[in-house]
């Protein structure tokens, strides 16, 4: 893992970004030095740029960066259609800059290098890596389900071809042992992380009082250059969210994120207006059409208006496009959406599954209640009723909420206690770390969601 800008992005991902990245770029300049080896023109380094960014763009937004074990027939889809959504983008972009036009030759050209390449690349990349790249080897120092918890982690799925479980080094508690035995213990750590050719250690452990933990090898450990790491900043790290269960207010004080200011908030909201703006104009026809089903299906009214809790607990009113009966809460009592909910119409469930029904928020964000990436903004009811079930809940309200965030990226529809704490720990990682290079990756990330469908409900 690598940070970068707060956020941790796997290595292995940012290599292939990087390498496809040059692939992308010299696929254009080539196809333009083949189809016009006769005339006396500069390269085309600037469209080569636009092409490579439109390209990268649309691979994440397939999920060309999530799933590394995927088939290769499954692999080459999301590429082709990765590939038809950046020649439509790149369409619009020739009409709107003519500066930039690439004439067909050299566009039919750039296509067969830019796919044929990346396919080369990524057939080659993965069986290259999962070789060479070095393996962190992970030894838990602890007891308890929270040790079960981090073995459960490390040995799921393909996780062993970049991080694996190198052992348990089990700690006695206070009760259990004399402190001489205890101690003898303790001295043996050095040597079993000799031993075991130990990288890293996390330290899962509950309860750190008592003389349980060793603090003074630990210490030996890191001196002689082992990454130490308690299991918040390795979940962190790993997961991308802060687990609720293992969390202290002292890690929140005087731990590293939390940042707010001035800078950030301006740029925040130059960001926001900029990007409402354009998706306003973009969206229009799709919001007009939308607004004429629900007229069509169920009448009036067309927008649901909604109270919901913003940036230091005010409330204000959400807008959103109608995808519920008219009567949906006709007892006055709120309730979360479930699976298949009766309540939600034939074009309202269309609506949800494309986000189309989230439109109208954009003019929240343009009023300043919402911003456009930050944690999902909840009604009163539920949040009074979520402060007092999960700790630290409070947090996610020191940003605005967004349309899109974090948790809704990473985290399936929530619709109940459970899932709001699911959520709760991705949002606080959002809050803990955000910037505006995070805000794009959701963006970016969103886009996946969006077309594949991800999380509705």
């Amino acid at each position: 893992m690598i940070r970068l800008f707060n956020h941790y992005l796997p290595l292995r991902i940012l290599l292939l970004s990087l390498i496809e990245a040059m692939v992308l770029f010299q696929a254009m300049v080539l196809g333009f030095e083949i189809r016009l080896l006769d005339q006396a023109l500069p390269l085309p380094l600037v469209e080569a740029g636009v092409f490579t960014g439109v390209m990268l763009l649309m691979m994440t937004g397939l999920g060309l960066y999530e799933s590394q074990n995927e088939p290769f027939r499954v692999m080459l889809q999301r590429l082709v259609v990765a590939y038809g959504l950046a020649l439509a983008v790149m369409s619009v972009l020739f009409y709107l800059f003519p500066a930039i036009y690439v004439g067909r030759g050299v566009f039919a050209l750039t296509s067969v290098f830019a796919v044929a390449g990346v396919v080369l690349i990524r057939l080659i990349f993965f069986r290259v890596t999962d070789v060479g790249l070095p393996k962190r080897r992970v030894l838990i120092v602890g007891n308890g389900h929270e040790a079960e918890d981090v073995i459960r982690f490390l040995n799921e799925g393909t996780r062993g071809k970049v991080i694996e479980y190198a052992g348990l080094y089990p700690l006695a508690g206070d009760r259990d042992t004399s402190e001489p035995e205890r101690t003898a213990a303790r001295l043996q750590l050095m040597r079993t992380v000799s031993d075991l050719r130990v990288s890293e250690i996390v330290v899962a452990l509950r309860e750190r009082r008592g003389g349980v933990m060793p603090l003074r090898e630990l210490l030996e450990c890191k001196l002689r250059g082992v990454k130490v790491m308690d299991l918040v900043s390795f979940y962190e790290r790993e997961k991308g969210l802060l687990k609720v269960d293992n969390l202290r207010a002292s890690w929140l004080i005087f731990g590293s994120g939390f940042d707010q200011g001035v800078t950030r908030d301006v740029v925040k909201r130059v960001f926001d207006v900029a990007v409402s703006l354009v998706l306003l104009v973009v969206t229009l026809p799709v919001l007009v059409l939308a607004m004429l089903a629900i007229l069509i299906e169920t009448g009036r009214p067309i927008f649901y208006r909604q109270e919901r809790v913003g940036q230091g607990g005010k409330p204000f009113t959400i807008y959103k496009l109608r995808s519920m009966t008219q009567d949906a809460e006709k007892d006055g009592k709120p309730r979360w959406a479930g699976a298949n909910d009766a309540r939600v119409t034939a074009v309202g469930r269309f609506l949800r599954r494309s986000r189309i029904d989230e439109l109208p928020q954009l003019y929240n964000v343009l009023r300043g209640d919402m911003s456009f990436v930050g944690p999902r903004p909840e009604r009163p009811f539920f949040v009074s009723q979520l402060l007092e079930d999960i700790p630290y809940y409070d947090i996610r309200h020191s940003v605005k909420p967004g349309i899109t965030g974090w948790s809704q990226v990473r985290y399936p529809y929530g619709a109940s206690v459970e899932d709001a704490l699911g959520k709760l720990q991705y949002d606080l990682y959002y809050v803990k770390n955000h910037s505006l290079f995070l805000d794009l990756l959701i963006l970016v990330d969103t886009v996946q969601v969006v077309l594949l469908g991800k999380g509705a409900r």
